[in-house]
């Protein structure tokens, strides 16, 4: 029973949502202006730059025709590749 008690509030706390128009949690990943890279080489320095511009702490790359898992992360950006290596689209997640 005290294990419950003690765990009240972090369940609790695993309910709570925020606001999708709230401000954005430090290290959080911003969508904004990262349409501007579509088109460009899959570069190393091309992957620094949208992580500076999207404020994420992890990058991932996806080549053509792999398959992602789906679960959100705040702090991650996700570039997508087409069959060239160029950049086809990018996006938080």
């Amino acid at each position: 029973m005290r294990k419950l008690v003690v765990l009240a509030p972090l369940l609790a706390a695993a309910c709570s949502t925020v606001p999708a128009d709230g401000p954005a949690l430090a290290g959080s990943c911003s969508n904004k202006g990262l349409s501007a890279f579509a088109g460009q080489d899959a570069t190393a320095d091309i992957g620094a730059e949208i992580m500076s511009k999207s404020g994420a702490h992890v990058l991932r790359w996806v080549p053509n025709g792999s398959v992602v898992t789906m679960e959100f992360s705040a702090d991650r950006v996700t570039i997508y590749l087409d069959a060239n290596n160029k950049i086809e689209r990018v996006s938080c997640s």
